[in-house]
């Protein structure tokens, strides 16, 4: 396949963008939470684990730890077993309670909004960052680059890198700021629905006239 001219792949990035969100009006973050503060919790939560999954923890997690003092104080152990189920528990568990304590002792009890220092908490990651600022503030700082959105963004040769800094680093340079946020989402559902990583239904893709890889992996 000839390179792709740049504003040929900034066109067919726009294109690919308006079919996903049409198909897809409702996308949005799949994790529940009510505040913030459980936002980045259930997000901790959902490393290596299913949004579906996180959502049956947190329900019983968010009754019982209501405020962010009470993830702070709370017994290691005792919260490794609330989330045991989402794995890696007693990490997690370190995680949401070294981070409980910085957002007291540092930041006055309020979630961060800026990459920089989110990713100075415990268990935040610039993916978890990404997630708190779009999904809980509506702030496009970053792309968020989860399996689903690294898989089928190199399979539109809109990147060719494994390494989901890298990835979202080349995506950046195409997606419009106003798509950040959306075009994960977008991206997470269709992955979910049709582009699915071992089964790809490429004949029923919308994007299978705008995707190089379609007609390969359908054959």
């Amino acid at each position: 396949m000839p390179r792709e001219k740049t504003v040929d792949k900034l066109a067919r990035v726009r294109r690919i963008i308006a079919l996903l969100k049409k198909d897809y009006p409702d996308a949005r973050c799949t994790l529940d939470f009510r505040n913030v503060h459980q936002l980045m919790v259930a997000t901790i939560l959902s490393a290596q684990c299913t949004d579906e999954r996180v959502n049956i923890v947190t329900k019983s997690l968010f009754r019982k730890y209501r405020k962010v003092e009470d993830y702070a104080n709370v017994d290691l152990e005792e919260l490794g077993r609330d989330i045991y189920a989402t794995g890696f528990h007693n990490n997690k568990a370190k995680s949401i309670k070294k981070s409980a304590q910085q957002l007291l002792e540092l930041h006055d009890d309020e979630i961060p909004r800026t990459l920089d220092e989110l990713t100075k908490l415990a268990g935040v990651g610039r993916k978890t960052a990404s997630v708190i600022l779009g999904a809980g503030f509506g702030l496009a700082e970053g792309i968020v680059v989860d399996t689903h959105v690294a898989r089928i963004s190199r399979l539109l040769k809109l990147t060719n890198q494994k390494d989901p800094v890298k990835i979202e680093r080349d995506l950046i340079k195409i997606i419009p700021r106003d798509d950040w946020i959306i075009y994960s989402h977008v991206l997470i559902f269709h992955g979910r629905a049709v582009c699915k990583a071992r089964t790809p239904e490429c004949g029923a893709c919308v994007l299978k006239k705008l995707c190089p890889s379609a007609y390969q992996i359908g054959e």
